[in-house]
């Protein structure tokens, strides 16, 4: 299955983490927005060769150290038709580096929109006699709250073309709890949805022990983490809110099992904004990126250990 090409990445690296591409404008050095302003002037086309020219320059930095990269499609289309078109040429490039590509676009329907989705984000889509991939990404996080209506036209696709999906379980914002916490029938509603994960997962079962369907959990809820990690021992955790939102490495460390895997922890504007808070010349934006990738790196690893898939 598709996570198996994440878990050998994290294995060869070393490092569990994946860098999440989430430009704004405002992250892009200005020497990179101005180049592309005067080729094609203030316009959502020069918004999108920026904001490519400065993904590329983070892949090119990151690829052999960081195992994936996780664009979050939101960050691209909000620069219309120009920036989706950035989303695929990152996924591509991403991919051509050597790169796991985790789409974060959380979509979430149920019967043939929901296979419209799965076929967009990981399958192929048929034209006359010809197939395309639409974009390119090896797994997408979803939203699994419409039930295993929103899920199955998933796993079809996933089996077909050896994908992943990332399902949110127990989300790292604040307010998270007013409705993954609640109990049914003793039960939070989040551990609900791992189990149902882990459940789903069977049909989509990798060679190192955990299956294409994975969740989103919270490095903010470290005790959840910890809870779920017990009871889903085949369901690999993403891991989002370590660094800019507050979480540590330690918060972290019972995801991961007796081998160092089991789950990636994001990072995305700690990476992506790292020469700003260096204070560095905005030209080494990449190099910036790269010492923070490595300081994460080191940070996770001190507490993992050695990154061994099972025979």
């Amino acid at each position: 299955m598709s996570l198996d090409a994440l878990l050998e990445g994290i294995a060869r690296t070393q490092n569990p983490t994946v860098a999440g591409l989430d430009p704004k404008l405002d992250f892009i050095p200005a020497f990179i927005k101005e180049c592309a302003f005067a080729q094609y002037g203030e316009t959502l086309e020069g918004a999108a060769a920026a904001i490519l020219e400065y993904n590329k320059g983070l892949i090119d930095a990151l690829c052999e150290i960081v195992p994936a990269v996780k664009p979050q499609a939101a960050y691209y289309e909000m620069y219309g038709t120009e920036g989706v078109k950035v989303l695929y040429e990152t996924q591509k490039y991403a991919r051509e580096k050597g790169m796991y590509v985790i789409t974060d676009g959380k979509r979430n329907d149920i019967g043939t929109t929901m296979e419209a989705y799965a076929v967009a984000h990981l399958g192929k889509v048929k034209v006359g006699s010809k197939e395309y991939c639409p974009f390119l990404g090896d797994a997408l996080t979803v939203n699994g709250y419409l039930g295993t209506d929103g899920i199955k036209p998933l796993i079809q696709v996933c089996n077909e073309y050896d994908k992943g999906i990332f399902v949110l379980a127990k989300t790292s914002n604040p307010s998270s709890g007013e409705l993954q916490d609640k109990l049914i029938d003793g039960m939070p509603v989040y551990e609900m949805m791992g189990r149902m994960c882990e459940n789903w997962g069977k049909e989509l079962m990798g060679k190192y022990g955990y299956s294409g369907v994975g969740i989103v959990a919270g490095a903010t809820y470290p005790e959840q983490i910890a809870e779920l990690r017990a009871k889903l021992p085949e369901t690999f955790f993403l891991i989002p809110g370590y660094g800019a939102q507050g979480a540590s490495a330690k918060d972290i460390s019972a995801a991961f099992d007796k081998n160092g895997l089991g789950g990636i922890v994001n990072s995305s504007r700690g990476i992506m904004c790292a020469y700003k808070k260096e204070g560095c010349d905005e030209k080494d934006y990449a190099g910036a990126a790269y010492r923070e990738a490595v300081r994460m790196r080191d940070e996770i690893m001190s507490f993992v250990g050695e990154i061994k898939l099972p025979n």
